[in-house]
């Protein structure tokens, strides 16, 4: 797989969001148009010491023609060897996560902190370039607001050494998920790295056509990755692809009955359960439901009891966000 064919022009990719896109989660999304998608996001650490339980993060559907798996670490020994625990599988792509900015990764050196140590950060990504069997590419954050030329200066390290896709997320490590993008440090990532070929992914803020519009337009970029923005919403790529239209209510309660069902048949009535409250409380957001119908969510325990809240479920306000196209 060479570089031209990993994204074509005009992809839409689902990021790899941990504790969301596993294989039910996906499997929703492709549903709806998704072509590109992650699995969720996996500790070089885990693979290397637990690595039945990294790798069960990173399960593939026979059906998948596109996965791509993204490693996290600083160690070089643990990348070394999440590499050979990958190697056994099958994937697209192993994409090198330099833009994580949660507390946990970062404390460890790893994710956006480790971005942020260019040298070194490219000494780990030559590391997984010499073991991956698999085309390596980068995911990172832009590294101040202030000049693109550190974000530039790391991009163009990593372009050099042979990485086959660059996805740029508009906010630094203390942004977090919030404030503006910066797409036009994105453009300029992308204006560097055009002379080695390698597409680059637009990241940060899409969450309907007109961010989505927004971010085309000020990055120059046609490539666009999506995360919190497919959260409770995999109707996003139908729309944004196909110009397709928001879901009826009974669109929506068939989406949602069909994600915990996988969920259920994938991991077993309670643990999937569980799991899936933080799940059913995304498809909620912005849709218009009452407060106490919400609430009742974090109570579902079993499958039936999930099935007869969700027959129930109507929303209550006038106006969402997210409204339902009339059926």
């Amino acid at each position: 797989m060479n570089s031209e064919t990993i994204y074509p022009e005009n992809a839409l990719i689902l990021a790899p969001l941990s504790g969301f896109t596993d294989l039910p989660y996906r499997r929703s999304a492709r549903r709806h148009g998704c072509v590109f998608a992650f699995a969720e996001m996996v500790d070089a650490a885990s693979l290397a010491h637990t690595p039945e339980r990294g790798l069960a993060l990173a399960a593939r559907g026979e059906e998948e023609e596109f996965l791509g798996v993204q490693v996290v670490g600083a160690d070089p020994e643990w990348l070394k060897r999440s590499c050979e625990e990958l190697n056994a599988r099958e994937f697209s792509l192993l994409d090198f996560n330099l833009g994580c900015p949660v507390a946990k990764v970062v404390k460890k050196g790893a994710g956006a902190a480790l971005g942020r140590r260019i040298d070194v950060a490219l000494d780990r990504f030559r590391l997984l370039t010499q073991y991956s069997r698999f085309p390596v590419t980068a995911k990172f954050r832009i590294l101040t607001h202030d000049h693109p030329a550190p974000t530039v200066e790391l991009a163009v390290g990593l372009a050099e050494l042979g990485a086959k896709a660059l996805t740029v997320h508009g906010r630094t490590l203390e942004d977090f998920y919030t404030g503006p993008v910066r797409a036009d440090i994105i453009s300029a990532v992308r204006e560097a790295v055009a002379k080695y070929g390698i597409p680059v992914i637009a990241n940060g803020g899409v969450r309907d056509r007109k961010t989505y519009d927004d971010l085309r337009r000020d990055s120059g970029c046609s490539r666009i990755m999506v995360a919190q923005g497919a959260m409770g919403n995999p109707w996003i790529f139908g729309e944004l692809l196909n110009d397709a239209p928001p879901p009826t209510l009974d669109e929506w309660k068939l989406e949602v009955r069909t994600h915990v069902a996988e969920m259920v048949a994938l991991y077993g009535e309670n643990s999937a359960m569980r799991q899936a409250r933080k799940i059913i409380h995304d498809y909620l957001k912005g849709r218009g439901f009452a407060a106490e119908f919400r609430n009742r969510a974090s109570l579902l325990c079993t499958f039936a009891e999930f099935e007869k809240w969700l027959d129930a479920a109507h929303p209550a306000a006038v106006s969402a966000s997210r409204p339902f196209r009339r059926g």
